[in-house]
């Protein structure tokens, strides 16, 4: 099957219902999703999926074919971080940093929803987990991109 990655076509030699997940990293060796659950409730393995997050871990590649994936990989242009990457080092938010690749994608894929989100937009959509606790300073980063009225 063919995927897109980040902007490149890949062909695939694989099982139709493999995990997304395994496909990248285990297939094209794109590490940046990673392992938390395995039944889609941390959001470790968030990937943009046609600009929506979707938990990689649960999600058939066979169902990512046809579509534009992007990991945390794929988010800098050029070698300039994404504003939303570049907020989170300003306000240094991770510590870990295990779940962070899929916290900066579903922090992208808010901004372009809703530009100036609430606290509560925030809430009720960053609902990957932080095991280290960093949730606000996740929402003060993403409020800082909303400042800068930088469209995500």
């Amino acid at each position: 099957m063919k995927l897109s990655v980040n902007g490149k076509a890949h062909q695939l030699d694989v099982e139709p219902d493999m995990p997304l997940l395994w496909a990248l990293r285990d297939e094209l060796d794109i590490k940046g999703p990673k392992f938390g659950c395995g039944v889609a409730q941390c959001g470790a393995c968030t990937v943009l999926l046609n600009g929506e997050p979707v938990r990689s871990c649960s999600y058939p590649v066979s169902a990512a074919a046809g579509q534009q994936v992007m990991t945390i990989e794929g988010l800098a242009s050029k070698g300039k971080l994404h504003a939303v990457q570049q907020a989170w080092v300003e306000h240094q938010v991770p510590q870990c940093g295990y779940c962070q690749g899929g916290q900066i994608l579903a922090a992208v894929a808010l901004l372009k929803k809703k530009p100036k989100p609430s606290d509560e937009d925030i809430d009720a959509v960053m609902t990957n987990i932080c095991r280290c606790g960093t949730y606000a300073r996740i929402r003060k980063a993403i409020h800082a991109v909303a400042a800068k009225g930088v469209r995500a």
